[in-house]
């Protein structure tokens, strides 16, 4: 029994992670825990004592995730939305899910 749960549990876990919408989840998923953790105070790093050269390496990093992490979201977004759009035109296609061109 034991057996036949973890068969079925790889098989959710292999169809979800080959799914075309996992790459564009995955993404917005990493930059709503970023924002969540920075949210409930995640960067508390900056209040410790460290050596310059690693409050330095830290307010980089964070500074790119900042930056670039709204930018990662607003793709993972367009793309998840493009796939939806396409996969909903194609199931109202022509038979056999062929879309017209």
């Amino acid at each position: 029994m034991k057996t036949l749960n973890t068969l079925k549990t790889l098989n959710t876990l292999k169809t979800v992670v080959t799914s075309e919408y996992f790459p564009a989840s995955a993404v917005l998923s990493g930059v709503v825990i970023f924002w969540t953790l920075g949210l409930f105070g995640g960067l508390s790093l900056l209040s410790t004592s460290q050596t310059p050269l690693m409050t330095i390496t830290w307010l980089l990093f964070v500074y790119g995730a900042a930056v670039l992490s709204p930018l990662a979201g607003v793709l993972a977004v367009a793309d998840l939305v493009r796939r939806w759009r396409r996969n909903r035109h194609s199931r109202g296609g022509l038979p056999g899910g062929t879309a017209s061109a």
